[in-house]
């Protein structure tokens, strides 16, 4: 039995509340990981073996992947506002930590960490024997170069929100090569967690002046051959990548992976998955049971159901009228049939949600009911707001998310009885990326996040001048909903975390700024061919030990 008392203290304290039946095995594991232990000797301390990837037995090398997938126009993966872009590049630029499928977070780039008792300095030691594709040594210049850049204005990365919540750039310092400290402004409990955000991919910082394809340097298994938006993204095998294979050769397995644009309309590429064409469909921007239906009974295909916290955000900008007051926010909110919005948008394939961005899947999630269509009690908030005729309002949203457009269709049925008269503003996909931080309402999708506190972090505050983060899509911030996110982020004990999360919940509801209606059931349906792979809650795509029986 491996001593609980060694390394973090909080291991010990995880325990305890363990035994006490506050916390399950696998959340003792959980963040006994994110303290530093390793998730082997965290499940030998419970009895709980997890499962493993299965070894390559059998593997073969070579074959080119073909992906469909929107080629989306990348410059700075710090600034990507969406996975796919991630999927083509995490092929070449890595992360310092991993969180898998099973959302346990394990070292990659940086081989080990230990954090301060009271959780406010963190130690990594970067991997050594490491390079870049282009010959230069990784160490720990690049992942302190990286989050430079992700707490830097000019950049407007999404991680400047999320991370910058607790760490300035002057709490970052170099022991030597092959190891940094982070010198944090409050405790966190999750920072290795957020190491592994799809934006965080790490830079080359001799090389990287802000464009990727321009000095596409990264520690990652494959090399960029090609780089054409709207069309094709190609990256082929190196041969000197720092991680092996069971025949103890560099992976990858495979030779080449194409990433091809076939657009956002999903009809096409279910067809060229099932005639073979494609191998695998990347949906992780626009998952839904479509595919996973019009797949059912192909014996070439698989169909992998993975558990997520992925969503669409019905937001409002409240510093735009009517949005500035609560009222008319509130009755928004109460015109969600939210069994009939999840039922009709989604095939019922998921839960239904409440009006704060917090998934029942998460750990630290305090239930609550769910709440009622009510558009008499709509009305009279109106009413009360100075709109005793009713608004209109203009919804955009992007058309190739077809549940979200039905979200909308429903939505605006639903909430005639109380007088709003909602406008659908359709739009390209592209389109609304492009604007999706600016419209006044809108219908945004967002992904899985492992802990209850991330999205709050990225989304719902400001940064230390009082402007709200580049991911505040709604400009919504609450002194009291700030402060006890704060707290919660640094509360290692789950059972006073979850209390504090009814608080967050609490205010959410009642003054924030979004609806959530349902949260969604996700799959990863790829060729039965593609061997290895694993559906990850975001639909990341891990190829790195993936071969093709072909």
């Amino acid at each position: 039995m491996v001593d609980t008392h060694k390394g973090h203290p909080g291991v010990s304290q995880l325990k305890d509340q363990l035994d006490a039946g506050n916390l399950s095995r696998r959340e003792f594991i959980r963040y006994s990981a994110l303290l530093g232990l390793s998730v082997s000797a965290a499940g030998q301390i419970v009895g709980l073996m997890l499962p493993r990837r299965a070894a390559a037995a059998g593997f073969k090398r070579g074959g080119v992947l073909k992906v469909a997938q929107q080629v989306q126009k990348i410059d700075h993966p710090a600034r990507f506002s969406w996975l796919m872009p991630s999927n083509a590049t995490r092929q070449i630029w890595e992360y310092m930590t991993f969180t898998d499928e099973n959302n346990l977070t394990h070292p990659y780039l940086c081989e080990s960490w230990s954090a301060s008792d009271d959780l406010k300095s963190w130690t990594f030691n970067v991997r050594k024997g490491v390079r870049f594709n282009n010959g230069d040594a990784f160490t720990a210049d690049d992942c302190i170069f990286t989050i430079q850049q992700w707490l830097d204005d000019k950049v407007g990365s999404s991680l400047k929100g999320l991370v910058g919540s607790y760490l300035d750039p002057s709490g970052i310092e170099k022991v030597n090569d092959h190891q940094f400290k982070l010198n944090l402004k409050r405790a966190e409990i999750a920072l290795p967690e957020h190491f592994y955000q799809y934006t965080a991919q790490v830079l080359n910082h001799r090389t990287f002046e802000g464009d990727m394809k321009k000095a596409p340097h990264g520690t990652g298994p494959f090399v960029l051959d090609t780089y054409k938006e709207g069309e094709i993204c190609i990256v082929k095998a190196r041969k000197d990548y720092w991680q092996k294979g069971a025949d103890g050769k560099p992976l990858p397995y495979l030779d080449e992976v194409r990433f091809i644009d076939m657009g956002g309309e999903k009809a096409p590429q279910i067809a060229a998955l099932k005639s073979g064409d494609i191998d695998v469909i990347d949906a992780s921007d626009s998952p839904g049971p479509d595919i996973m239906k019009a797949v059912q009974g192909d014996q070439h295909l698989e169909i992998i159901p993975v558990t997520t916290a992925t969503t669409r955000v019905l937001r409002m900008r409240v510093d735009l009228k009517p949005w500035t007051d609560n009222r008319v926010r509130q009755a928004l909110k109460l015109c969600q049939h939210r069994e009939k919005i999840l039922a009709l948008a989604y095939q019922g394939e998921g839960m239904q949600g409440h009006d704060f961005h917090i998934c029942p899947k998460h750990p630290d999630y305090c239930e609550k009911a769910v709440p009622a269509y009510d558009p008499e009690k709509a009305k009279q908030l109106l009413k009360e707001a100075g709109y005793p005729k009713g608004i209109d309002v203009n919804l955009a949203v992007g058309s190739e998310w077809t549940d979200v457009v039905r979200y909308a269709e429903v939505l605006k049925q639903d909430a005639a009885p109380a007088g709003i008269r909602v406008n659908i503003q359709t739009m390209t996909t592209s389109q609304y990326w492009e604007k999706w931080t600016e419209v006044d309402l809108g219908i945004t999708p967002w992904t899985h996040r492992p802990l209850g506190t991330m999205v709050p972090n990225l989304a719902y505050i400001a940064d230390d001048t009082g402007k709200p983060v580049p991911w505040n899509e709604t400009r919504w911030v609450d002194k009291e909903f700030s402060e006890l996110l704060a707290e919660a982020s640094g509360t290692l004990d789950v059972e006073k975390r979850k209390q504090i999360m009814c608080k967050l919940e609490d205010i959410q509801m009642e003054r924030g700024s979004i609806g959530i209606a349902y949260w969604m059931n996700t799959w990863m349906c790829p060729n039965k061919k593609l061997k290895n792979v694993v559906a990850h809650p975001n639909l990341l795509l891990l190829l790195n030990e993936a071969w093709l029986d072909a």
